[in-house]
């Protein structure tokens, strides 16, 4: 029988040891790639961004990964379609699970008393769903609503925590996601106190864009005050004027960018501060 000496611990073994070592990688890999392409099959939602299955995660943290190295974490993901209007948090509980979206948006919304609450921040392709749990918390203390339909790659709380404690590229990025999102949540409350409406909601309309990579999504003007902190009726208003400037089209509870420039120009500095701190 024909043996070889392992290179790394003088261990003898046989010429069928290592076949069947080299078949079981391969079906491991194989199993890995299976299982990556279907969550990221076309999942039939409005503003995918996924254009190859093969391709890099449409996720900017899980594609940052190195991919051989996180493979383990990469394969306990489990892809989840989210509704538009799902809640995925309730403020101050448990969090049982950390989304990646894909091709979604989620609105964080911090609430007061019984009030509806107002969007501290939104959160798509480029974050994650559940910062507070990468920083030891077991809860959110905000509200986290879909805002935009799509996908999510999922992961139980649990899993995360024991994944995160080893996993150093996976810490780096999670660490510079979370500064984001503080500094989205500061810029937004500045936004939100300074700026006129019609401004407010063109930078709204933006990051929306951005986060569902698509100029068409669907929302409600009861939806976008609510998340603007502002009556029904000053949306209507601000809209309109942006309509009349052919920036946006808005129909049956579906919004077209019509003119991403126009829309930038009418917007306030606050979408270029967010954006700068995003593609930094």
């Amino acid at each position: 029988m024909k043996t070889f000496r392992s290179p790394r611990g003088g261990r003898v073994c046989s010429a069928s040891y290592i076949a069947a070592r080299r078949r079981n990688r391969l079906h491991e890999a194989r199993a890995f790639r299976v299982h990556w392409n279907a969550a990221f099959a076309f999942r039939g939602q409005p503003g995918t961004v996924i254009r190859n299955a093969s391709g890099p995660p449409p996720n900017r943290i899980l594609a940052a990964l190195p991919r051989r190295a996180n493979r383990r974490f990469l394969a306990a993901l489990t892809p989840v379609d989210l509704l538009l209007g799902q809640v995925l948090y309730h403020p101050r509980t448990r969090s049982l699970y950390v989304y990646f979206p894909n091709d979604c948006a989620v609105s964080l919304l911090a609430v007061a008393d019984r009030a509806s609450g107002l969007e501290v921040g939104l959160v798509g392709r480029e974050g994650m769903v559940g910062t507070p749990l990468a920083l030891g918390a077991s809860g959110s203390p905000v509200q986290a609503l879909v805002q935009g339909a799509g996908s999510a790659m999922r992961m139980s709380s649990a899993r995360f925590g024991r994944e995160l404690k080893h996993n150093l590229p996976l810490q780096r990025e999670l660490k510079r996601s979370a500064y984001i999102a503080m500094a989205t949540a500061m810029q937004i409350a500045v936004c939100n106190n300074e700026h006129l409406l019609e401004a407010r909601l063109a930078r709204w309309l933006l990051m929306t864009r951005d986060r569902l990579a698509s100029d068409t999504f669907t929302c409600t003007q009861d939806s976008i005050a609510r998340m603007l902190g502002v009556r029904r009726v000053g949306v209507t208003v601000a809209a309109g004027a942006l309509s009349r400037r052919k920036l946006v089209g808005y129909r049956r509870g579906a919004m077209r960018i019509l003119d991403r420039k126009g829309l930038l120009a009418a917007s306030c500095s606050c979408y270029a501060v967010i954006r700068e701190l995003e593609t930094a």
